[in-house]
C-alpha cells in the first residue's frame, strides 16, 4: 500500500508516532495525480510548490516534538469555489482565470491552522451550480469507474480526486445534492451537515438551508475528522449568522454504537419523485440486506412530493439575492443553469415564492416527526446510475420528461427543503457497475448520533462484498487517455444555446 492509499485517520496516526513523514505522503499524492489526473480532469489547479515547503515545515515540527493540529501534514484538496490564499481560485469561470485570492475563506483557514497542507483546486461546474462537473475553462471531470460518464456534481472534482487516492481528504458545498451526488457516483463519503454547523461567511441570505459547506473522504471517520476542523468556531464565524454555538471537536471521535437497536423508516422516492426503475430494484436489495443488521427497518410512506416544486421556488430567490450584482456582465456561454434559474426568478409572482416557503415549513415539522419513532430515515442518493458527461443532466428517466436541471435531483433537493443533516454512503455497485450511494438522513442537530450511525453501517458493509464501498480500477485509469479537458470545454457553450 502507498501512502496516498492510507486512509487520513490512519496517515494522520502515523505522522504522530513518526512512521510515516509528511513529505512522503504528500509526494505519494503528487504522484497519484500525475498518474491518473489524465483520465478524469479531477484536480485542475495545482499547489505543489507551496504544499512541498508547507510539507518540509510539518516534518520539521514532528522531529522537535510541538504540538499538532488535528489534520498535521495531510494534503487536503479545495474545492474551486473556495478561496486560497496565493493559490489560483477560478469558481470553474474563465472570467475568473487569473483570481488570485489574498486572503484564505474561512473553511481553507480552519484547514490551514489544524495542519492540513492545500494540495490543490478541484473543478467544479461553473460558479458550481448544477450536479455536473463541467466548465468552459477547465473541462469536464470524468466518474473515475468510466471517465465517459459524470461524476455529478458540483463537487464533483472531490469526489474523483478522494476516490483515486490524489488526497484523502477534499471540501465541498451542498445546495440541492452537490456533496451528495458526486460522493455517490464516486464510492465515497460525503457529508451535508445541519446548516450552521460548518460555518459559511460568504453566505448571502442570512437563514438558508442552501450554501452548506462540508467535507469528503473515502471512510466516515475520515469524513467526521475533517468536519471536526471545518465547523470550528472563530472570531470569524461571526461573520455567519447561522453559526450556532457548538464544540466540533465531538466529530473527532466517533464512539461505537450497535446496530442491533436501530429503527430505520426506508423510502425508494421520498413519496413520489423521480426515480429509475433500475435505481429503485437495486435500493430495494439493498434495504432487504441492511434490515439484517437492525432492530427494524420498515417502508414508510414519506411524503415529500411537493418539495423539489418548493426547492425551485426557494432556489430562486436565493440566485436573486446571490447574482443580482453580476448578472448583468454574464456573456452568452455562461451557466445555464444559473441563467435560466434566475431569469425564471425574476417572471415569477412573489406570491409564489411565499407560498414555497410556507409549504417548506410544514413539509419541515412532517418530516421532522418521523424521528419521534424512527432514528434514521435511509433513500437512495441518485435517481439513475450515470450518463455521458456531454449531457448536463439526463433528458429521460424511464420514459418522464426532466422538465428542468433540477427535476432528476428530488432524492438530493428534497432533503435540502427540510434540512436535515445526512451522509452519503458508498453501498456496493448499481446493475450498470455504477457505485451506488445512499443517503442516511438524520434527526436536526443530530449531527454527531449520524455520523456514529453511519460508521457502523460502513464497518457492517465493509463485511459484505455486495454493500462494501467500490474502488475504480486505478491501473486502468492510469492507461487512459479521455476527452475530458478538451472536448468538455465545449459542452456548457452547446447546452447554453440550447437552452437545457
Amino acid at each position: 500500500m502507498t501512502p496516498a492509499e492510507l486512509t487520513a485517520v490512519e496517515a494522520r496516526r502515523l505522522i504522530g508516532t513518526r512512521e510515516l513523514s509528511p513529505v512522503e505522503l504528500l509526494e505519494s499524492c503528487i504522484a497519484q495525480i500525475e498518474r491518473i489526473d489524465g483520465a478524469v480532469n479531477a484536480m485542475v489547479v495545482r499547489a505543489y510548490e507551496r504544499a512541498r515547503r508547507q510539507a518540509r515545515e510539518a516534518e520539521a515540527a514532528v522531529l522537535r516534538g510541538e504540538a499538532l493540529g488535528r489534520l498535521h501534514g495531510l494534503p487536503v484538496a479545495i474545492k474551486d469555489i473556495q478561496d486560497t490564499e496565493g493559490i489560483r481560485t477560478t469558481y470553474g469561470s474563465a472570467t475568473l482565470e487569473h483570481n488570485v485570492p489574498t486572503v484564505d475563506s474561512g473553511i481553507v483557514a480552519r484547514i490551514r491552522g489544524a495542519g492540513g497542507i492545500v494540495i490543490g483546486k478541484t473543478n467544479v461546474p461553473e460558479f458550481s451550480i448544477g450536479a455536473n462537473t463541467v466548465n468552459r475553462l477547465f473541462g469536464a471531470t470524468g466518474n473515475a469507474f468510466d471517465v465517459t460518464r459524470t461524476c455529478g456534481g458540483s463537487s464533483g472534482g472531490s469526489a474523483v480526486a478522494v476516490a483515486t487516492n490524489m488526497a484523502p481528504l477534499a471540501t465541498g458545498s451542498d445546495h440541492g445534492g452537490s456533496l451528495r451526488i458526486p460522493a455517490c457516483y464516486s464510492g465515497v463519503v460525503g457529508y451535508r451537515a445541519t446548516p450552521g454547523v460548518v460555518p459559511n461567511e460568504r453566505r448571502t441570505i442570512t437563514q438558508t438551508n442552501y450554501s452548506v459547506q462540508g467535507p469528503m473522504a473515502r471512510t466516515v471517520a475520515d469524513t467526521a475528522l475533517l468536519l471536526s476542523v471545518i465547523a470550528q468556531r472563530s472570531p470569524l464565524t461571526r461573520s455567519d449568522p447561522m453559526a450556532f454555538p457548538l464544540d466540533s471537536s465531538v466529530f473527532a471521535d466517533l464512539e461505537p454504537i450497535d446496530l442491533n437497536g436501530l429503527r430505520i423508516a426506508v423510502t425508494a422516492d421520498l413519496g413520489g419523485v423521480l426515480v429509475s426503475q433500475s435505481i429503485r430494484r437495486t435500493f430495494a436489495d439493498r434495504v432487504s440486506r441492511l434490515a439484517r443488521f437492525v432492530r427494524r427497518c420498515d417502508w414508510h410512506p414519506i411524503d415529500l412530493r411537493r418539495a423539489p416544486d418548493v426547492d425551485w421556488h426557494v432556489r430562486q430567490d436565493l440566485f436573486v439575492a446571490q447574482y443580482a450584482r453580476e448578472a448583468k456582465s454574464w456573456d452568452a456561454g455562461f451557466n445555464p443553469n444559473v441563467r435560466a434559474t434566475y431569469e425564471t426568478a425574476l417572471a415569477t409572482p412573489m406570491e409564489h415564492i411565499a407560498t414555497a416557503r410556507r409549504t417548506q415549513m410544514e413539509l419541515y415539522q412532517a418530516f421532522a416527526a418521523i424521528y419521534d419513532d424512527y432514528d434514521l430515515v435511509i433513500c437512495p442518493g441518485v435517481s439513475i446510475p450515470p450518463f455521458p458527461w456531454t449531457e448536463l443532466n439526463p433528458r429521460l428517466i424511464d420514459g418522464a420528461r426532466v422538465v428542468n436541471y433540477m427535476a432528476w435531483l428530488g432524492l438530493t433537493s428534497s432533503i435540502t427543503v427540510v434540512g436535515h443533516p445526512v451522509v452519503a454512503l458508498p453501498c456496493g455497485l448499481d446493475e450498470s457497475g455504477a457505485p451506488f450511494g445512499i443517503q442516511l438522513i438524520g434527526s436536526m442537530y443530530g449531527d454527531h448520533d449520524l455520523l456514529r450511525r453511519a460508521h457502523a453501517f460502513e464497518q457492517a458493509f465493509a463485511a459484505q462484498p455486495v454493500l462494501a464501498r467500490p474502488c475504480p480500477d486505478i491501473e486502468a485509469l492510469a492507461a487512459t487517455t479521455s476527452q475530458c479537458r478538451t472536448l468538455g470545454r465545449t459542452v456548457q457553450l452547446t447546452a447554453s444555446a440550447t437552452g437545457s
